[in-house]
């Protein structure tokens, strides 16, 4: 069974107002002055009004829900001595007028200076999950073989549908924020590592990114663990979304390892496909079609079945399989982040969409 790690990205909102509060570092020392976090595990984000989460290395879906909990209460506590709550949302419903303070650290001053605007408006919250693969070069085949499914793992964890306190329309407008980027989206195709590396270098050479950490692909090699870590979902509502996205793409991970063992083809997707699909997916989410890996659009049940049949031996093997079928089964029973949201500000508008973000927080 392979490793499995998550990071998850919160809002600082105040209660009252529904607006991102610039608290990250007073929560950040307020949680590490508790037992239940070490200093490791929480970060400041970009922007002052954002924190990160990360859990230790896990062996078990079990045990990713343990600790995504542990450290959501952890710093809903420290948040709340501040006067804020943490909200597991991928874009805010409401933003404040100015922009938010960007955190002190020389990487994040950096970005500001290079792009003002799309700092100042990346108030956009995701969950990340690495899995950990054997090197870099199983982990360029990995790449290759899941990048397919990146728009329909976008679709599941779509929780964005807000902006400026206006529906954009969108099931994930955090992933057409993010796609502002110089270098975002879903990878392309690698011949190898060493195709890899030597885009990398080329991108870093021309001075079009000031380190690695800015390559933001949807799915990429870490830089800091033996890993594939994969960024295209939303932070999720509620911790078992978060552990059945975590479970899937931990599947998709296994799936594309013994099928590069076992000399499957690699899928084919041109790269514009591929991007116009991640788009379609942001679009629409759940409540439409998605496009098929094999091409055209089908609907979107019909495509997360396909997903569901793809990583089905893996997660047999792992024994994440009833965990990650009865709770995708409740998602598509209940909805998307983002269908809830909507339902909550037609029921009750702005007030009820924060009302149901900050009650959320700290529920499985």
């Amino acid at each position: 069974m392979t490793t499995i790690g998550v990071e998850e990205e919160y809002l600082l909102l105040d209660p009252a107002t529904g607006l991102p509060v610039p608290l990250g570092d007073k929560v950040r020392a307020t949680a590490g002055l508790g037992n239940l976090v070490a200093d490791r595990e929480v970060q400041c984000e970009l922007l002052q009004a954002q924190i990160e989460a990360a859990t230790p290395v896990c062996g078990t879906l079990d045990e990713v829900g343990g600790h995504l909990l542990r450290l959501r209460h952890a710093l809903a506590a420290a948040a709340e001595t501040h006067g804020c709550r943490i909200a597991p949302c991928a874009t805010p419903p409401l933003r404040r007028p100015d922009p938010v303070a960007v955190t002190d650290q020389a990487r994040y001053r950096a970005m500001l200076a290079q792009a003002p605007q799309l700092v100042a408006e990346h108030l956009v919250n995701g969950m990340h999950v690495h899995v950990g693969v054997p090197g870099r070069e199983s982990g360029v085949h990995v790449l290759n073989r899941i990048r397919v499914w990146l728009p329909t793992l976008t679709a599941l964890s779509a929780n964005s549908p807000l902006w400026d306190g206006q529906d954009t329309g969108f099931a994930s407008w955090r992933t057409v924020v993010f796609s502002r980027w110089p270098v975002s989206g879903p990878p392309p195709r690698f011949a190898g590592v060493a195709d890899h590396e030597r885009r990398v270098r080329h991108l870093l050479d021309a001075g079009l990114i000031s380190d690695t950490g800015q390559v933001y692909w949807q799915a990429r090699l870490s830089e800091r663990y033996p890993t594939v870590e994969v960024r295209c979902c939303d932070v999720q509502l509620g911790v078992d979304d978060a552990v059945m996205l975590a479970g899937l793409v931990r599947g998709l991970v296994e799936t594309a390892l013994a099928e590069a063992a076992h000399g499957v083809p690699v899928p084919e997707c041109a790269q514009e496909l591929l991007q116009a699909s991640m788009w379609h997916a942001a679009r629409h989410g759940l409540g439409g079609t998605l496009v098929a890996p094999a091409g055209g659009q089908r609907p979107a049940g019909e495509v997360v079945d396909a997903l569901l049949r793809h990583v089905a031996p893996a997660l047999e093997a792992s024994g994440d399989d009833r965990t990650v079928t009865a709770l995708l089964r409740r998602l598509r029973r209940h909805g998307t982040g983002a269908e809830r949201q909507r339902a909550a500000l037609g029921e009750g508008g702005i007030a009820a969409v924060t009302g149901l973000i900050l009650s959320r927080s700290t529920m499985p």
